[in-house]
C-alpha cells in the first residue's frame, strides 16, 4: 500500500504530526496512523483534503492503489449493509421474545421454569444483535465515521463531509459516555418490547376474561 507511505512521507516534508494533520483533515489522530501503517485507506473526501494540504495531485497520492482501495472500501460498504440488516432483524426478534415472554407470564400466568427457554433465546438474539452491532462499530471507527450522514454517504459512496456541527460535536464526547449510550438504547428497546408485550398480555386477558 504507497498511499500510506507517501502520506507519511508529505507530512514529515512539511512539518506536521499525525494530530496537526487529524485536525486539518477532521479525523483522529489513530484514523492518520492507520492510513499510513497501510491498515485501512481514506475516503474520497479526505483524498481531496489531503492533495489541498500537500499541494499534490490524488494520482500522485494514490499511485498504483487505486484497485486495492476500491476493493477494500466495496468489501467494507457490503460488511457494514449486511451486519445492520443482522443487527435490525435480531434486535426487531428481541423485542418479539419479550412480548412473548410478557404473554406467556401475564396472561397464561407460565412459571419461570416455563419461560425460561424463551428468556435464554431472548438472550442469545440480542447476544447475535449485538455481536454485528460490535462489527460495524469497529468498521465505521475504522474510518473515522462518527454520524448517520457520514456512515450514509459511505455507504453511497459519496464524498463523507466530517466538517460538521453535529461532527465535531460527536468527535468530542468521551469513548466511555458512547458506551453508556450505546447500552442505554439496547435497553430502551428491549424495554419497549416488555412493555408491547405486557400490553398485550392485559388485553388479550381482558378479551378472554
Amino acid at each position: 500500500m504507497e498511499i500510506g507511505g507517501r502520506i507519511r512521507e508529505l507530512r514529515a516534508a512539511h512539518g506536521m504530526s499525525q494530530d496537526d494533520l487529524a485536525a486539518r483533515v477532521y479525523v483522529s489522530r489513530q484514523t492518520i496512523s492507520s492510513w499510513e501503517n497501510g491498515k485501512t485507506y481514506p475516503d474520497v473526501q479526505s483524498l481531496l483534503l489531503l492533495s489541498e494540504i500537500f499541494c499534490a495531485s490524488v494520482d500522485s497520492l494514490i499511485k498504483g492503489d487505486v484497485e486495492t482501495m476500491n476493493e477494500t472500501i466495496e468489501r467494507d460498504v457490503k460488511t457494514m449493509k449486511r451486519l445492520s440488516y443482522v443487527m435490525v432483524g435480531f434486535l426487531l426478534l428481541v423485542i418479539g421474545a419479550m412480548i412473548w415472554i410478557c404473554f406467556q407470564v401475564f396472561a397464561w400466568d407460565w412459571s419461570l421454569e416455563q419461560t425460561a427457554p424463551t428468556f435464554v433465546l431472548a438472550l442469545v438474539l440480542w447476544g447475535v444483535a449485538m455481536f454485528a452491532a460490535c462489527w460495524v462499530q469497529r468498521i465505521t471507527k475504522s474510518h473515522d465515521l462518527v454520524t448517520y450522514d457520514e456512515i450514509l454517504a459511505y455507504l453511497k459512496g459519496e464524498a463523507v463531509d466530517r466538517d460538521t456541527k453535529r461532527g465535531r460535536r460527536e468527535r468530542m464526547i468521551p469513548r466511555w459516555m458512547k458506551m453508556i449510550r450505546a447500552i442505554g438504547t439496547v435497553l430502551l428497546a428491549m424495554a419497549v418490547g416488555a412493555f408491547l408485550g405486557y400490553g398485550g398480555a392485559a388485553l388479550a386477558d381482558m378479551l378472554l376474561g
